[in-house]
Protein backbone atom coordinates (compact mmCIF):
# COMPACT_ATOMS: atom_id res chain seq x y z
CA UNK A 1 0.00 0.00 0.00
CA UNK A 2 1.18 3.53 -0.88
CA UNK A 3 2.28 5.96 2.20
CA UNK A 4 0.90 8.76 0.48
CA UNK A 5 -2.04 9.79 2.91
CA UNK A 6 -5.42 9.92 0.84
CA UNK A 7 -7.90 12.64 1.85
CA UNK A 8 -11.64 12.40 0.47
CA UNK A 9 -13.39 16.31 0.51
CA UNK A 10 -16.88 16.08 -0.05
CA UNK A 11 -17.83 19.97 -1.75
CA UNK A 12 -14.65 20.75 -2.56
CA UNK A 13 -15.25 20.98 -6.95
CA UNK A 14 -16.65 24.83 -6.33
CA UNK A 15 -13.97 27.89 -4.86
CA UNK A 16 -14.92 27.70 -1.58
CA UNK A 17 -14.87 25.88 2.18
CA UNK A 18 -13.86 22.26 0.58
CA UNK A 19 -11.47 23.79 -1.97
CA UNK A 20 -9.69 25.44 0.71
CA UNK A 21 -9.64 22.57 2.92
CA UNK A 22 -8.80 20.39 -0.36
CA UNK A 23 -5.57 22.90 -0.37
CA UNK A 24 -4.40 22.94 2.84
CA UNK A 25 -4.49 18.80 2.72
CA UNK A 26 -2.57 19.21 -0.80
CA UNK A 27 0.25 21.38 0.90
CA UNK A 28 0.58 18.60 3.48
CA UNK A 29 1.09 15.87 0.82
CA UNK A 30 -1.94 14.59 0.51
CA UNK A 31 -3.35 12.60 -2.36
CA UNK A 32 -7.11 13.84 -2.97
CA UNK A 33 -9.98 13.14 -3.84
CA UNK A 34 -12.62 15.74 -4.56
CA UNK A 35 -16.11 15.21 -4.44
CA UNK A 36 -18.47 17.41 -6.60
CA UNK A 37 -22.11 17.19 -7.18
CA UNK A 38 -23.12 19.42 -10.65
CA UNK A 39 -19.63 21.56 -10.33
CA UNK A 40 -17.61 19.09 -13.06
CA UNK A 41 -15.69 21.85 -14.56
CA UNK A 42 -14.42 23.61 -11.43
CA UNK A 43 -14.00 20.11 -9.58
CA UNK A 44 -11.27 19.34 -12.80
CA UNK A 45 -9.96 22.82 -12.56
CA UNK A 46 -9.39 22.40 -8.84
CA UNK A 47 -7.84 19.13 -9.44
CA UNK A 48 -5.39 20.34 -12.31
CA UNK A 49 -4.53 23.28 -9.73
CA UNK A 50 -3.78 21.04 -7.11
CA UNK A 51 -1.50 18.81 -8.83
CA UNK A 52 0.34 21.37 -10.58
CA UNK A 53 0.97 23.52 -7.37
CA UNK A 54 1.75 20.34 -5.25
CA UNK A 55 2.88 17.86 -7.36
CA UNK A 56 0.32 15.56 -5.63
CA UNK A 57 -2.17 12.99 -6.97
CA UNK A 58 -5.64 14.63 -7.27
CA UNK A 59 -8.94 13.34 -9.06
CA UNK A 60 -12.72 14.46 -8.80
CA UNK A 61 -15.39 12.34 -7.88
CA UNK A 62 -19.00 13.05 -8.87
CA UNK A 63 -21.72 11.44 -6.69
CA UNK A 64 -25.32 13.08 -5.46
CA UNK A 65 -24.86 12.30 -1.62
CA UNK A 66 -28.32 11.72 -1.09
CA UNK A 67 -28.42 8.39 -3.12
CA UNK A 68 -26.59 5.69 -0.71
CA UNK A 69 -25.76 3.71 -4.04
CA UNK A 70 -23.84 6.42 -5.57
CA UNK A 71 -21.69 7.23 -2.20
CA UNK A 72 -20.89 3.63 -1.88
CA UNK A 73 -19.81 3.82 -5.49
CA UNK A 74 -17.20 7.05 -5.01
CA UNK A 75 -15.85 5.26 -1.67
CA UNK A 76 -15.34 2.35 -3.39
CA UNK A 77 -13.85 4.44 -6.82
CA UNK A 78 -11.25 6.39 -4.25
CA UNK A 79 -10.57 3.08 -2.63
CA UNK A 80 -9.58 1.32 -5.46
CA UNK A 81 -7.50 4.28 -6.88
CA UNK A 82 -5.33 5.60 -3.85
CA UNK A 83 -6.16 1.96 -1.90
CA UNK A 84 -6.94 3.56 1.34
CA UNK A 85 -8.24 6.94 2.71
CA UNK A 86 -6.66 8.40 5.59
CA UNK A 87 -9.04 11.30 5.79
CA UNK A 88 -12.87 12.44 5.34
CA UNK A 89 -13.81 15.91 5.38
CA UNK A 90 -17.56 16.78 4.75
CA UNK A 91 -17.68 20.05 3.30
CA UNK A 92 -20.75 19.72 0.74
CA UNK A 93 -23.90 21.69 1.60
CA UNK A 94 -26.78 23.70 0.33
CA UNK A 95 -28.37 26.80 2.00
CA UNK A 96 -30.97 28.23 0.28
CA UNK A 97 -32.65 31.22 1.64
CA UNK A 98 -36.34 31.38 1.88
CA UNK A 99 -39.00 33.05 4.35
CA UNK A 100 -40.75 30.49 6.62
CA UNK A 101 -44.25 31.12 5.00
CA UNK A 102 -42.84 29.67 1.18
CA UNK A 103 -40.49 26.39 2.92
CA UNK A 104 -42.29 23.50 1.55
CA UNK A 105 -41.36 20.01 2.81
CA UNK A 106 -39.42 19.71 -0.69
CA UNK A 107 -37.11 22.36 0.51
CA UNK A 108 -36.91 20.46 4.04
CA UNK A 109 -36.01 16.97 2.20
CA UNK A 110 -33.04 18.67 -0.13
CA UNK A 111 -31.87 20.19 2.92
CA UNK A 112 -31.69 17.15 5.34
CA UNK A 113 -30.29 14.64 1.92
CA UNK A 114 -27.72 17.08 1.35
CA UNK A 115 -26.36 17.85 4.59
CA UNK A 116 -27.48 15.38 6.78
CA UNK A 117 -28.04 11.80 5.05
CA UNK A 118 -24.94 12.99 2.49
CA UNK A 119 -22.74 13.09 5.74
CA UNK A 120 -24.59 10.36 7.28
CA UNK A 121 -23.84 8.20 4.20
CA UNK A 122 -20.23 9.29 3.53
CA UNK A 123 -18.91 8.52 7.63
CA UNK A 124 -20.38 5.04 7.36
CA UNK A 125 -19.21 4.00 3.60
CA UNK A 126 -15.89 5.75 4.23
CA UNK A 127 -15.87 5.01 8.58
CA UNK A 128 -16.22 1.31 8.00
CA UNK A 129 -13.45 0.96 5.14
CA UNK A 130 -11.28 2.62 8.02
CA UNK A 131 -12.08 0.80 10.73
CA UNK A 132 -10.19 -2.19 8.64
CA UNK A 133 -7.04 0.15 7.61
CA UNK A 134 -4.41 -0.34 10.63
CA UNK A 135 -3.84 2.87 11.13
CA UNK A 136 -7.91 3.69 11.56
CA UNK A 137 -8.44 7.39 10.04
CA UNK A 138 -10.17 10.68 11.04
CA UNK A 139 -13.09 11.72 9.61
CA UNK A 140 -14.04 15.82 10.07
CA UNK A 141 -17.62 17.01 9.32
CA UNK A 142 -18.86 20.51 8.96
CA UNK A 143 -21.77 21.73 10.65
CA UNK A 144 -22.61 25.25 11.39
CA UNK A 145 -22.43 27.76 14.71
CA UNK A 146 -25.69 28.45 14.62
CA UNK A 147 -27.38 25.46 14.86
CA UNK A 148 -27.36 27.60 18.83
CA UNK A 149 -29.10 30.37 17.71
CA UNK A 150 -30.79 30.28 14.99
CA UNK A 151 -31.91 33.48 12.53
CA UNK A 152 -34.44 33.87 10.19
CA UNK A 153 -35.13 32.87 6.54
CA UNK A 154 -33.13 29.67 6.88
CA UNK A 155 -35.83 27.20 8.63
CA UNK A 156 -35.05 24.13 6.20
CA UNK A 157 -31.07 24.54 6.16
CA UNK A 158 -30.31 25.06 10.26
CA UNK A 159 -32.47 21.79 11.55
CA UNK A 160 -30.19 19.40 8.89
CA UNK A 161 -27.19 20.99 10.36
CA UNK A 162 -28.00 20.92 13.77
CA UNK A 163 -27.79 16.99 13.52
CA UNK A 164 -24.72 17.41 12.67
CA UNK A 165 -23.28 17.48 15.75
CA UNK A 166 -24.95 14.66 17.21
CA UNK A 167 -24.08 12.60 14.00
CA UNK A 168 -21.02 13.54 14.85
CA UNK A 169 -20.73 12.05 18.31
CA UNK A 170 -23.02 8.49 17.14
CA UNK A 171 -19.78 8.25 14.54
CA UNK A 172 -16.92 8.51 17.00
CA UNK A 173 -18.55 5.89 19.40
CA UNK A 174 -19.44 3.57 16.50
CA UNK A 175 -16.37 3.55 14.69
CA UNK A 176 -14.10 4.27 17.28
CA UNK A 177 -15.48 0.85 19.27
CA UNK A 178 -14.29 -0.96 16.19
CA UNK A 179 -11.23 0.57 15.56
CA UNK A 180 -9.58 3.04 18.58
CA UNK A 181 -7.88 4.95 15.87
CA UNK A 182 -10.87 6.56 14.16
CA UNK A 183 -11.49 9.45 15.02
CA UNK A 184 -14.44 11.42 14.52
CA UNK A 185 -15.16 15.55 14.89
CA UNK A 186 -16.82 18.80 13.71
CA UNK A 187 -16.34 22.41 12.67
CA UNK A 188 -19.23 24.57 13.12
CA UNK A 189 -18.04 27.55 11.10
CA UNK A 190 -19.79 30.95 11.73
CA UNK A 191 -19.47 33.96 9.07
CA UNK A 192 -17.00 32.69 6.79
CA UNK A 193 -17.20 33.30 2.68
CA UNK A 194 -20.94 34.55 3.23
CA UNK A 195 -22.97 33.90 0.56
CA UNK A 196 -23.63 36.68 -2.21
CA UNK A 197 -27.38 37.62 -1.56
CA UNK A 198 -26.23 39.09 2.30
CA UNK A 199 -25.70 42.63 1.10
CA UNK A 200 -23.51 44.74 3.14
CA UNK A 201 -25.78 46.49 5.74
CA UNK A 202 -26.77 42.92 6.57
CA UNK A 203 -22.94 42.01 6.67
CA UNK A 204 -22.39 44.74 8.83
CA UNK A 205 -24.37 43.24 11.11
CA UNK A 206 -22.82 39.75 11.14
CA UNK A 207 -19.56 41.34 11.81
CA UNK A 208 -20.78 43.19 14.78
CA UNK A 209 -21.94 40.14 16.16
CA UNK A 210 -18.48 38.52 16.36
CA UNK A 211 -16.26 39.47 19.07
CA UNK A 212 -13.50 39.63 16.83
CA UNK A 213 -15.04 42.39 14.26
CA UNK A 214 -14.34 41.09 11.44
CA UNK A 215 -15.49 38.04 8.40
CA UNK A 216 -13.80 34.77 9.08
CA UNK A 217 -12.20 32.85 5.87
CA UNK A 218 -12.63 29.65 4.62
CA UNK A 219 -8.62 29.17 5.98
CA UNK A 220 -9.80 29.38 9.31
CA UNK A 221 -12.24 26.39 8.73
CA UNK A 222 -9.44 24.55 7.17
CA UNK A 223 -6.50 25.00 9.93
CA UNK A 224 -9.26 23.82 12.37
CA UNK A 225 -9.73 20.74 10.20
CA UNK A 226 -5.94 20.60 10.48
CA UNK A 227 -6.20 20.43 14.41
CA UNK A 228 -8.74 17.86 14.20
CA UNK A 229 -6.37 15.18 11.97
CA UNK A 230 -3.53 15.98 14.16
CA UNK A 231 -4.47 15.83 17.61
CA UNK A 232 -5.02 12.20 17.91
CA UNK A 233 -6.32 12.34 21.47
CA UNK A 234 -9.83 14.31 20.16
CA UNK A 235 -12.35 12.54 19.20
CA UNK A 236 -16.58 13.18 19.36
CA UNK A 237 -15.86 16.81 19.66
CA UNK A 238 -17.40 20.03 17.82
CA UNK A 239 -15.05 23.09 17.68
CA UNK A 240 -17.15 26.41 16.51
CA UNK A 241 -15.30 28.71 14.59
CA UNK A 242 -17.16 31.79 14.50
CA UNK A 243 -15.30 34.82 16.30
CA UNK A 244 -17.28 34.47 19.19
CA UNK A 245 -20.79 34.77 17.94
CA UNK A 246 -22.23 31.40 19.96
CA UNK A 247 -21.14 33.41 22.96
CA UNK A 248 -21.63 37.37 22.20
CA UNK A 249 -25.77 38.05 20.38
CA UNK A 250 -24.87 41.77 20.33
CA UNK A 251 -28.44 42.17 19.53
CA UNK A 252 -28.15 39.74 16.52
Amino acid sequence: MSETKVALVTGSGKKRVGAAVAEALAARGYALALHYRSSEAEAKDTAANLTAQFNVPAVPLRADLGDEAAVKAMVTDALARFGHIDALVNCAAIWNRKPLEAVTAADVREHFDANLLGTFLTCQHVGLAMVTQTHGGAIVNVGDWADARPYRDYAAYFPSKAAIPGLTRVFAVELGTRNPKVRVNAVLPGPVMLPPEVGADEREQVIAGTLVKREGSAAHVAAAVLHFIDNDFVTGTCLPVDGGRTVFANGY
